[in-house]
């Protein structure tokens, strides 16, 4: 009697076993999605146990679909993306993506390392952005779904040969995407180089929390924990002057809407038409940004170990794209919190480093957290 309900206790143990592993399968789906010179480019949903969506795909390594529930319990998608790959490609270059080598701008293309200039890809009026036309927003990546994992998760990587758009090095990039039951997006960075680099790397998603598509972002409200952002000249690249947001329209520390100040008479926000710059975190909470749409009741915050997020609203959308359902994302439509370095921090050596050492693993966390309030 002692031996049957061992082996029982045995075969229920391995059915449930095989049940937890086949759930955990079925919380991520891998279908393909199209093709990229020659190599397969896949679409995967992931989907929490609240049955909130998250869906991904490797040409990018990008974010292209988050639907979230507002407070009433219905759920839309609040991210910009297409219908189809073909309309990806055809698209706006960086909605979602992973960017790199070198995310922002570097002026005129160029920077100094170890006593040698590095010439880049101009493709943003006289200067480098988000790695020039090639970096790795354009790129298909490996993909990876892990097994030993608590929930969804989705494992991209990416090997950036040695002068790749001018930088130096061949670099492994990994971005590792995981959605928590809680709705938290936890995309966790790991670099490697075998040559002396620079790099930059963020997610360039674009949120619109009324849903992706359906009006603009100037009513949501914005927190960001910062007591000084990066001034830019009319090219937005860095004086090297940190100003101080206090008295300025830059001063997110309480809640303030978007579009509240945006009009105001101050000159970075001239040269940007709006807000396109990098704030420096203070550091001093666990949570760095938050942003919530009153109407839907969406939260979101923002929590990273990167020095700074680049603050975006949407000023050069034109309606020219047309994102899911045919719906075109218009002039401040979206915004983006985009963590990382600052910058044209290569040539601001005041700056936080962006070099990275033979030998050493850069390794990063950002977090995207949704509910609702």
């Amino acid at each position: 009697m002692k031996k049957f309900n061992l082996l029982f206790a045995m075969v229920a143990a391995i059915l449930l076993l095989a049940a937890c592993n086949q759930s955990k399968k079925e919380m991520v789906t891998k279908e393909l999605y199209g093709n990229f010179k020659g190599k397969e480019v896949y679409l995967l949903t992931l989907t929490n146990k609240s049955g909130n969506v998250l869906k991904l795909t490797n040409f990018g390594a990008r974010i292209t679909w988050i639907e979230v529930p507002d407070r009433n319990g219905n759920k839309d998608n609040i991210t910009f993306g297409f219908d189809t790959f073909d309309g990806m490609i055809g698209g706006d270059p960086y909605y979602g993506a992973v960017v790199g080598r070198y995310a922002n701008r570097i002026a005129k293309g160029k920077f100094t390392l170890d006593g040698v200039e590095y010439t880049l890809p101009i493709n943003n009026g006289p200067n480098s952005l988000h790695g020039g036309p090639a970096g790795w927003h354009s790129q298909a990546w490996d993909t990876e779904i892990p097994e030993d994992t608590d929930f969804p998760t989705v494992k991209f990587t990416y090997k950036s040969p040695d002068m790749e758009a001018g930088f130096p090095g061949n670099m492994t990039v990994e971005a590792l995407y995981t959605w928590t039951d809680n709705s938290e997006i936890i995309i966790d960075y790991t670099l490697t180089t075998d040559k002396r680099t620079v790099f930059n790397i963020t997610n360039h998603a674009y949120f619109n929390l009324h849903g992706a598509g359906i009006g603009d972002i100037l009513d949501h409200q914005l927190v960001i924990k910062a007591s000084k952002f990066v001034a830019v000249d009319t090219f937005l690249i860095p004086t090297g002057e940190l100003r101080q947001v206090e008295g300025t329209p830059f001063d997110f520390n309480t809640p303030h809407t978007v579009g509240e100040r945006i009009a105001q008479d101050y000159d970075q926000l001239k040269f940007a038409n709006g807000y396109d710059h990098t704030f420096v975190f203070d550091n001093n909470e666990e949570v760095d940004a938050t942003v919530y749409e009153p109407v839907s009741g969406r939260f979101m915050e923002v929590i990273s170990d990167q020095p700074g997020v680049q603050f975006y609203c949407g000023n050069f959308l034109n309606g020219t794209r047309i994102g899911y359902g045919g719906k075109p994302y218009t002039h401040r439509s979206g915004l983006c919190l985009e963590t990382g370095h600052f910058p044209d921090s290569p040539n601001h050596p005041d700056f936080p480093s962006t070099v990275l050492n033979p030998g050493e693993t850069f390794k990063s966390r950002t977090i995207y957290r949704f509910s609702v309030k």
